[in-house]
């Protein structure tokens, strides 16, 4: 009897413990859970949810959408969600032009011009027969001078920012191509540099022909540079062609810094870009300091980073014209590797993981007719005759 007492003593004793401690759980959790009121009024807060039939209706889609915006604009104190993304884009970083300034000519000049156009185009009775004999054609290569005039720059550019151009050369910076950049390999120019479509190493294995709209005695500046090629170093890139204080469009006659090396990207690694970078010189630069051995076919010698560069001559040169492509392994980047720079090639190869079948059942209800097959050659035991 006094061990029965003793126990039921514990017992009660350890019941009014946990009672006062749920007690304590549940005033803290009151306390934690206390809604503090709004800072404004809010939203629809003057409407009677008793009387929703008396409210005005909007009775046409135009009058709600102009309500709507109306209380888009109107000022609240609580946050949306693009209030968040205002102050998030504010406070990032906007990259910087560090093209060619340009000055676009007024609205009403373009209107004026292309009213004149129209005109003159209705007066032709060769156009007017043309359009009435369903024969009338548009030579296509006046139609691109006109994009690369007026809306070439800008699509090359969003281009250049979906292959990431801009962010790995020009960190935080961008430009537009003002002067169209025409780089074509091979005798009769079957391979051409667009912006970002694919040529073989092969192709690509002697110097191009260049091509660009320059003033008499201007000076530009020609860059070949891959972001993608280097073997060591992420960052850094190779080199595979520099020009420098080219005089007008004549690239043969200027200042071979560094000699054209085909592209050569290792085995396995995918595509690479490959970009072309031209230059606007103010005046003559020196390039003694960037100046390679000729030939060059240590990859030391050839490594570059066109950040560092540009930021060493930005106060002379400006980019101006942009091309670029995207090259694979081939069978000529092996001779390259072997021949020209004179070591073993790198190749990278990606272990698969075997794969994987379940144990076999003995008896596989709803499988397909080809179940067996995966465990033919299998170590596990295999069931039927084959």
């Amino acid at each position: 009897m006094a061990l029965r007492g003793t126990v039921c003593v514990l017992l009660r004793a350890a019941g009014d413990a946990s009672r006062r401690h749920h007690a304590r759980g549940l005033r803290s959790t009151a306390v934690l859970g206390h809604w503090s009121p709004p800072l404004g009024p809010m939203p629809n807060e003057d409407i009677d949810g008793t009387q929703l039939d008396s409210l005005e209706k909007y009775r046409s889609y135009t009058r709600y959408v102009r309500a709507a915006e109306e209380a888009d604009r109107r000022d609240v104190w609580w946050k949306t969600y693009r209030t968040y993304r205002e102050e998030e884009t504010k406070e990032a970083v906007a990259p910087v032009n560090i093209g060619l300034p340009y000055q676009r000519p007024s609205r009403k000049t373009e209107v004026k011009e292309r009213k004149k156009i129209m005109r003159e185009n209705k007066k032709s009775p060769e156009i007017e027969r043309e359009n009435r004999l369903r024969t009338f054609r548009i030579s296509l290569d006046r139609v691109k001078a006109q994009w690369e005039k007026t809306n070439g720059p800008f699509h090359i550019k969003r281009l250049a920012e979906h292959y990431r151009i801009y962010q790995d050369l020009f960190p935080m910076a961008y430009f537009l191509p003002r002067v169209m950049l025409h780089v074509a390999y091979g005798d009769d120019s079957d391979a051409v540099v667009h912006f970002g479509n694919h040529l073989t190493a092969s192709q690509a294995a002697q110097a191009p022909r260049i091509r660009f709209e320059a003033e008499e005695n201007s000076l530009w500046t020609l860059l070949l540079t891959s972001p993608d090629e280097h073997l060591l170093d992420g960052e850094q890139e190779y080199l595979h062609w520099l020009v420098g204080n080219i005089p007008g469009n004549a690239v043969t006659s200027g200042e071979e810094i560094c000699h054209y090396i085909s592209p050569f990207p290792a085995r396995g690694t995918g595509f690479h870009r490959y970009a072309y970078i031209l230059f606007k010189q103010d005046g003559p630069v020196d390039f003694s300091a960037e100046l390679r051995p000729s030939p060059c076919y240590c990859l030391k010698q050839r490594t570059f980073r066109t950040l560092d560069f540009y930021r060493k001559h930005q106060d002379i040169i400006t980019p101006a014209g942009l091309a670029f492509f995207q090259c694979q392994w081939d069978q000529s980047v092996s001779q390259t590797f072997h021949e020209l720079l004179n070591m073993r090639e790198p190749v990278f190869e990606y272990n698969r993981p075997p794969v994987y079948h379940p144990p076999q059942k003995k008896y596989p209800h709803g499988q397909p007719l080809r179940y067996l097959d995966r465990y033919r050659d299998g170590a596990q035991h295999t069931y039927g005759i084959y």
